[in-house]
């Protein structure tokens, strides 16, 4: 064991569900880092907050902390909140290095692992469907960051060319748009015998769980298509080898994000007044308050103002700017 110590930063839920399988695939990075203290934390609801996680890392005798964030692409969590918290924490203890590595993002073995959830998916069905004959419905987060909403459609491409399906769409839990509902409204009047809703998220919980009611619902107006709801990434084999080669990027310096498209750095179309905008986070205000398990109700007085933030918490969609059309 070494003074570095890794901490995989979550984003929290209210589902305590989710926060399980988060603390179960922290445990599974830990058995593949032996050569670390690993630790875990969350930047919203659950505990313990990241600020916390960290000065368990630094009390327990880390001088130099990798910080991996537990998320698929780099929007506001990656690239703002985050390091809000980090340099804040570093600012408050300069004896303890600490570096960030970058998100998941696209990713071939992420990738892999998507094609294996969807033959799981294809497998538990009985009939037989030609995938020329099956639609594919890539279900992203949404945030208010375009060049992360595009990975999704880039997910949705490569997986689409790559096992031949029919057709493949792609739809957001929240923020941005199609919505789920709208994109499912769509898919039924293609003519495709099955279609797959496939959400790629790393984790279970009230967005993932909205995803698969939705999918129910539009399945009982329609009896003539074949609905099936193929699993999430969560601890398949090749996700937790991609968090390992996160963590070896930071120490060998292949922890770039796109910056090209990033709307912080570059005039995006529709975002140009937000280049160069402040680095700060938007957390406080649901920092460590804890799952539903644990308050036994649903955070109703949170939600007036988180609408003022542009992501969404667990399924309620909050706009920093209340652009139109969910962009």
């Amino acid at each position: 064991m070494t003074d570095t110590a890794v901490l995989i930063c979550g984003h929290g839920s209210r589902d305590p569900e989710a926060i399980t399988e988060f603390a179960a695939m922290a445990k599974l990075i830990e058995a593949r880092l032996p050569q670390y203290h690993v630790g875990a934390a969350y930047l919203e609801f659950a505990r313990p907050i990241i600020r916390d996680g960290l000065e368990s890392l630094r009390s327990a005798g880390a001088s130099r902390i990798l910080a991996v964030p537990a998320m698929l692409f780099a929007a506001g969590h990656v690239k703002n909140d985050l390091p809000w918290e980090l340099n804040s924490f570093a600012a408050a203890n300069p004896g303890v290095g600490i570096e960030y590595g970058r998100d998941l993002g696209l990713d071939r073995k992420l990738l892999a692992a998507a094609r294996a959830r969807l033959e799981e998916a294809e497998a538990s069905s009985p009939r037989a469907v030609p995938r020329e004959e099956t639609m594919l419905l890539v279900v992203g987060r949404g945030t208010n960051d375009p060049d992360a909403n595009a990975n999704i459609a880039k997910v949705a491409r490569l997986l689409w060319e790559g096992m031949g399906y029919g057709w493949t769409a792609v739809a957001y839990s929240g923020v941005a748009h199609p919505r789920v509902d709208a994109a499912l409204a769509r898919a039924t009047r293609l003519g495709f015998r099955r279609i797959i809703v496939f959400p790629y998220f790393l984790f279970t919980g009230i967005l993932v769980k909205r995803i698969y009611a939705q999918t129910d619902q539009v399945a009982a107006l329609h009896g003539d298509v074949e609905f099936i709801k193929a699993d999430y990434l969560n601890d398949h084999p090749l996700v937790l080898d991609a968090f390992v080669e996160r963590v070896d990027g930071i120490l060998t310096g292949d922890n770039l994000m796109n910056c090209r498209l990033c709307k912080y750095r570059a005039q995006v179309i529709g975002y140009e007044g937000e280049v160069g905008a402040a680095q700060v986070g938007h957390h406080l205000h649901v920092r460590g308050i804890g799952t539903d398990a644990d308050h036994h109700h649903d955070h109703h007085h949170h939600r007036h103002h988180d609408r003022d933030h542009g992501h969404s918490h667990d399924g309620h969609d909050h706009n920093h700017h209340d652009r139109k059309n969910g962009a």
